[in-house]
C-alpha cells in the first residue's frame, strides 16, 4: 500500500513539474527514471483514479493536467518521503556525469528553464551579465529552441548543474558528500561568511530554488556594486585528497568551469571538521537568480538531465 501510494505521489509530482498535459506514455517513461517500472496501461489505471479523486483531469487527446485540489495534495503528501527526493536525484545525475576534465568531453548535468518567447531576449541579457561577472559555475549556457518539455510559445535555457562537479570527482575516487545549498555575502568582490545554509539531506525542497523564490538573493547588487549575496554549494571530500582535487579543479577551470570559490578547513563562518576538506563553488542558479531578481518569469527544474557539454558551448 506505501509503495503504492507512492506512485500515486510520483505522478502526481511529475505532473506538476510540467505545465503541459501529459499522456500515460510520457508519464511511465518518466516513472522509470523514478525508479517505478510501470507499463502505459498501469499508469492509465492509476490516471483513472486520479481523475476519480479529483485530482487530475483530462484535456482533449492531450493527456492530463493537475487541478487545483491536485497541487494541493503533492504539495502535503509524504513529506518524509520527499525529505529523501532531492538528494537521491542529484546522485543519480552525478552517478550519469561522464565528463572527463583531461580530453574536456563528455556529459555534465544540467538545470533547465523554461521562459515564455517574449521574455527570452530579457532573461539572456540577464544571464549574460551574470556570465561576464564570472559568478555562475560554467561560463556559457545555451538557449534551447524545440524540446518536448517546453510548452507553446516558450524557450528554454539550459545551465551547468554543479553536481557535475561531484561525478567528476566520484569518477576519479573521491567520496563527495553535497553537503549544503547557501548564500554567500560578498563585499568589494570578495566573500566574506554564508548568511544562511540549508543541508541536501534534510529538506523537501531545492535550497537554492528556495533562496530564489523568498527574494532573498542580491545577484544584481553584487554586479553592479560589487557587493551582494550570491548563491552558493558547500561539498565535503576527504582532506587527503586535496591535492588530487586540486589538479581536477584546475583541468575544469582550462574547460570553463569557475570554481572553486574557495577551498579550505574551517573556511568562512563553516564549522571545521579535521579530517574534511570543504569546497565552495558558486551554483550556476545564480543565472536564474539574477534574471528572476529582474522580474522575468521563468520555472527552472534543477538537475533536468545530461547532455554533452559540447552542446552548451556550441550555442554560446
Amino acid at each position: 500500500m506505501i509503495r503504492t501510494e507512492r506512485k500515486y505521489v510520483e505522478i502526481l509530482r511529475i505532473l506538476k513539474d510540467h505545465t503541459e498535459p501529459m499522456g500515460a506514455k510520457r508519464l511511465s517513461e518518466i516513472m522509470a527514471e523514478r525508479g517505478y517500472v510501470m507499463t502505459d496501461r498501469a499508469v492509465q489505471y492509476y490516471l483513472r483514479y486520479l481523475d476519480e479523486m479529483g485530482f487530475t483531469e483530462k484535456v482533449g487527446n492531450f493527456g492530463r493536467v493537475l487541478t487545483q485540489a491536485g497541487i494541493a495534495e503533492t504539495e502535503h503528501a509524504l513529506v518524509d518521503e520527499r525529505i529523501g527526493f532531492i538528494i537521491s536525484k542529484l546522485e543519480r545525475l552525478a552517478f550519469r556525469t561522464t565528463f572527463d576534465p583531461d580530453t574536456g568531453t563528455g556529459d555534465v548535468s544540467y538545470n533547465l528553464s523554461i521562459v515564455p518567447r517574449d521574455q527570452i531576449e530579457g532573461v539572456t541579457d540577464a544571464f549574460e551579465k551574470v556570465k561576464e561577472n564570472g559568478c555562475g559555475f560554467f561560463n556559457s549556457y545555451r538557449v534551447v529552441e524545440r524540446d518536448p518539455r517546453l510548452p507553446p510559445d516558450h524557450q528554454g535555457i539550459m545551465t551547468v548543474c554543479s553536481i557535475t562537479m561531484d561525478g567528476v570527482f566520484q569518477r576519479h575516487g573521491i567520496p563527495v558528500k553535497m553537503a549544503y545549498g547557501g548564500r554567500i555575502l560578498m563585499k568589494d568582490r570578495k566573500p566574506t561568511e554564508f548568511g544562511d545554509l540549508i543541508g541536501y539531506r534534510g529538506t523537501t525542497v531545492d535550497p537554492l530554488q528556495l533562496f530564489i523564490s523568498s527574494e532573498l538573493t542580491g545577484i544584481g547588487d553584487y554586479l553592479s556594486t560589487g557587493s551582494g549575496t550570491l548563491l552558493a554549494n558547500v561539498r565535503e571530500v576527504p582532506l587527503r585528497a586535496r591535492e588530487r582535487v586540486e589538479e581536477i579543479t584546475e583541468k575544469m577551470r582550462d574547460c570553463g568551469f569557475i570554481y572553486p570559490l574557495a577551498m579550505g578547513n574551517a573556511i568562512y563562518n563553516l564549522r571545521g571538521d579535521p579530517f574534511r576538506l570543504s569546497i565552495i563553488a558558486l551554483s550556476g542558479m545564480n543565472y536564474i537568480g539574477h534574471a528572476v531578481e529582474k522580474g522575468f518569469s521563468m520555472r527552472t527544474e534543477i538537475g533536468a538531465g545530461n547532455i554533452a557539454l559540447s552542446k552548451i558551448i556550441s550555442n554560446q
